[in-house]
C-alpha cells in the first residue's frame, strides 16, 4: 500500500522539528570543540549525528557524505603524526575537524530553513489564491483489482460507503470504476455480476488531478470529463481522490 503523505501542516511541523534536532547536535559540538574530548565520546557523538543526518535528509545525502569525509579527515590528520610532531598537534587537528563538523551541521541548517521558507510562501501563495484540491480530497485511496467480479467492486462500494473504486494492476492504478458504470452495465444491461470483472467495463485512463490545483479546476474537469471522481496526484503519484460531493461541500461552506 501507499504511504499516505504529508499534509502542508505536518510537513511545516516535521521541518521545524528536524531544524531543533540539528541545532541540537550544533549546540553539542560547540561544547566539543570548547572541552577537547576523547576519542570515544567523538566516536559515539559522530554516530548519533549520521544517524540523525541520514533520518533527516536520507541515507543518499550528500550532507551525510561531506560529516563522513570530516571524519575522514580527522582520522587522516592523525595518521599523519609521527613521534617528532609538534606538542599540541594532535589536539589542533582534532579542533579542525570538529569545526568542519560544524559547518557540515550549519549547511543542513540552511538547507531545513530554506525548505521551511519555501513551504511558508508556498501556503501563504495558496490560501491568496483560494482552496486546494488537497483541501478536500479524500486521502484514503480505496481500490479493487481489475480482475474482480462486478459483484465484489457494489460490495466493496457499500462496506465503504463511496461512489467509486480504483482498479488496480498489481502496484499500479490504470482505471477506476464507479456506481454509475456497475448501474450501467449490471442493472441497464443484464450483465451478470457474479462472472463479469472489473476489466471489462472500469473507466480508463484515470482522469486526474494535481493536490495543488485549485477546487474550481476540479469542477471544470469533472464537467469535461463527465465523471464525478477523480484520482488526485502529487508529483505524479496518485494520494487521494476527490468527489462531486466534495466539489458540493466547498460550495455549501461546510469544512
Amino acid at each position: 500500500m501507499q504511504t499516505q503523505p504529508l499534509t502542508k501542516p505536518d510537513r511545516a511541523q516535521s521541518l521545524d522539528q528536524d531544524i531543533r534536532r540539528v541545532r541540537q547536535q550544533l549546540d553539542a559540538l560547540k561544547n566539543h570543540l570548547m572541552n577537547e574530548p576523547a576519542a570515544d565520546v567523538l566516536n559515539e557523538f559522530d554516530a548519533a549525528t549520521e544517524d540523525m543526518l541520514a533520518d533527516v535528509f536520507g541515507s543518499s545525502s550528500p550532507l551525510l557524505d561531506t560529516y563522513e569525509y570530516a571524519e575522514v579527515g580527522e582520522a587522516a590528520g592523525l595518521l599523519n603524526l609521527t613521534d617528532e610532531a609538534p606538542e599540541g598537534t594532535e589536539s589542533q587537528s582534532q579542533r579542525e575537524t570538529i569545526r568542519q563538523r560544524h559547518r557540515v551541521l550549519e549547511s543542513a541548517i540552511a538547507d531545513l530553513e530554506s525548505r521551511r521558507a519555501a513551504l511558508a510562501k508556498e501556503t501563504k501563495k495558496r490560501k491568496a489564491s483560494g482552496p486546494r484540491v488537497s483541501d478536500f480530497m479524500a486521502s484514503k485511496v480505496r481500490s479493487i483489482s481489475l480482475d474482480a467480479t462486478l459483484r465484489e467492486a457494489g460490495q466493496s462500494l457499500k462496506k465503504w460507503k463511496i461512489g467509486s473504486l480504483l482498479v488496480q494492476s498489481g502496484d499500479e492504478y490504470i482505471g477506476s470504476i464507479s456506481e454509475t458504470e456497475l448501474t450501467s452495465e449490471v442493472v441497464a444491461s443484464g450483465t451478470d455480476a457474479t462472472t463479469t470483472t472489473v476489466k471489462t467495463c472500469m473507466r480508463e485512463p484515470l482522469v486526474t488531478i494535481e493536490t495543488s490545483d485549485p477546487i474550481v479546476e476540479a469542477v471544470r474537469l469533472m464537467k469535461e470529463k463527465g465523471t464525478r471522481h477523480l484520482a488526485v496526484t502529487e508529483s505524479g503519484r496518485i494520494v487521494g481522490v476527490v468527489s462531486v460531493s466534495d466539489v458540493i461541500r466547498y460550495y455549501s461552506g461546510v469544512v
